[in-house]
């Protein structure tokens, strides 16, 4: 994902602009990352410069966790993907 395009992504589902923080970028492309929604408090993780952005019934933590376990991410409430805590 080109650090440019992130200025002009907003939350799918209320369309407030996202904060984001980028773990591991090469020149202008991130590679992982995470952009999270202040309004909501939804997350969407940048993994291998995607970020996974559909709605929580398509995602499945088994795929999204080791991302998590790396970056030592947490996720709260029933393993819910709209709460975590930066460890």
């Amino acid at each position: 994902m080109k650090e440019t395009f992130l200025s002009k992504m907003c939350c799918p589902f209320d369309h407030s602009d996202l904060n984001h923080s980028v773990f591991i970028q090469e020149g202008e492309e991130i590679k992982e990352g995470l952009l999270g929604c202040p309004e909501c408090s939804r997350v969407y993780p940048i993994i291998h410069g995607v970020a996974i952005m559909a709605p929580n019934e398509y995602r499945q933590l088994e795929l999204e966790k080791p991302f998590y376990d790396k970056w030592k991410i947490e996720l709260l409430e029933n393993k819910e993907f709209s709460k975590i805590e930066l460890s």
